[in-house]
């Protein structure tokens, strides 16, 4: 196996578990302050660049509504099933604040060390 397969495999794997690390807090973050139906929601992060497959996302969608952190409701659908739309509560509210806060420090925190060492080494040459 190459040292170039190799690193294009842990780059990926990371990008990866990076990516799942946030995806809780932008499905919050989508929902919150409205009523979300699940396709809206896989719309919204697609178009961001955080594709997602519909597997993924309601096996998430089911644990943050056991947890309380969401709840939903039934609407008849003129197009078909009834369609469950998703809002959170105030758990959920709640739980998405103190997510952003963590994630704004830590993304503070990541790019002080990265513009540090990119300054250095700009010095360096």
């Amino acid at each position: 196996m190459s040292l170039y397969y190799i690193c294009i495999v842990k780059e990926e794997r990371n990008y990866t578990q990076m990516r799942k690390g946030v995806l809780e807090m932008c499905i919050l973050s989508v929902i919150s302050g409205n009523e979300v139906y699940t396709s809206d929601i896989l719309k919204t992060l697609k178009d961001a660049d955080l594709v997602v497959v519909e597997g993924t996302i309601y096996p998430l969608l089911s644990r943050l509504k056991n947890e309380g952190v969401l709840s939903y409701r039934w609407e008849e659908s003129l197009s078909g099933p009834p369609r469950k739309y998703y809002r959170l509560t105030e758990v959920g509210e709640n739980l998405l604040g103190t997510l952003r806060n963590t994630w704004l420090a830590l993304t503070s925190s990541v790019n002080q060390i990265m513009n540090q060492k990119k300054s250095t080494d700009e010095n360096d040459h």
